[in-house]
C-alpha cells in the first residue's frame, strides 16, 4: 500500500519539479517541431524554482485522495494527504520519508529505491529523458517516458497545455499494470517556502517500510 502511495506521489514530482536528468538514449525520433516544443517546455519548467498548491490523486479503482504540496527545487518536496489520511511524504534530497502523524513514525526510501528518482534535479531536459512517444495536438502535448527502476520499468505520461507550457495531467503505470493519475490545481509559483517545511520531527520513531 505505502509503496504504491509513494510511487504515485513521485509521479507528481514530474509534474511540479520536472527536473529530468540525462537518462538512456531516447527511444523515439523527434521531428524539428516536436524537438522545439519539448525544448520550450523544458526551459519554461526549469524556471519554476518553488511552487505550492493542491493535488488530486486517482487510482485504477477510482479511489480519490486530495492534499497539499510544497516544492522547493532542487530536492525538496512535501506532500500532505488530506483527512482521513494522516500521512505525508517528504524529500530532503537524500531520500524520501513517509511520515505518519498519527502514529508519530517515519520510514525512509533511498533515492535509488524509488521509481522516477531522477526527476528531482536542478534543470529540465525532456529531450534527454527516455522518451518513448510524443503526441502533439493544437491544444496539448503528450510526452511518454520510460524509467527503469528497481521495481521494473515505470511508464509515465505527461500532458502539457500547449499555450502555457504548463503540465495539466500525468499518469504513472507501474510494472504490475496499476495506473495512477495525478493533477495539481490552485498552484502558486515563485512563493517563499521556508526550509522548515521539509524538516522531519526528530521525535518521530523510525520504522521499517511496509508494502
Amino acid at each position: 500500500m505505502m509503496i504504491r502511495l509513494l510511487a504515485a506521489t513521485l509521479a507528481a514530482l514530474i509534474g511540479v519539479a520536472l527536473a529530468i536528468m540525462p537518462a538512456s538514449a531516447q527511444a523515439v525520433s523527434l521531428s524539428p517541431d516536436e524537438e522545439f516544443v519539448l525544448q520550450e517546455i523544458s526551459r519554461h519548467n526549469s524556471e519554476i524554482r518553488t511552487m505550492a498548491g493542491r493535488f488530486v490523486q486517482i487510482d485504477s479503482q477510482g479511489g480519490r485522495i486530495e492534499g497539499t504540496f510544497w516544492l522547493k527545487r532542487p530536492n525538496n518536496v512535501r506532500f500532505r494527504y488530506g483527512p482521513p489520511s494522516r500521512e505525508e511524504i517528504i524529500s530532503q534530497g537524500s531520500g524520501f520519508y513517509v511520515i505518519d502523524r498519527e502514529a508519530r513514525t517515519q520510514y525512509a526510501y533511498s533515492q535509488e529505491n524509488v521509481p522516477l528518482r531522477q526527476f528531482l534535479g536542478d534543470t529540465v531536459s525532456l529531450i534527454n529523458s527516455n522518451l518513448t512517444d510524443v503526441v502533439m495536438s493544437e491544444t496539448h502535448v503528450s510526452a511518454m517516458i520510460a524509467d527503469d527502476s528497481p521495481i521494473g520499468t515505470v511508464q509515465v505520461s505527461l500532458i502539457f497545455e500547449r499555450a502555457t507550457l504548463d503540465l495539466v495531467q500525468w499518469s504513472l503505470i507501474e510494472p504490475s499494470g496499476v495506473e495512477t493519475t495525478f493533477s495539481i490545481y490552485d498552484t502558486q509559483k515563485g512563493v517563499d517556502i521556508p526550509d522548515q517545511y521539509f524538516r522531519i520531527d526528530p521525535t518521530y520513531r523510525s520504522v521499517n517500510a511496509q508494502n
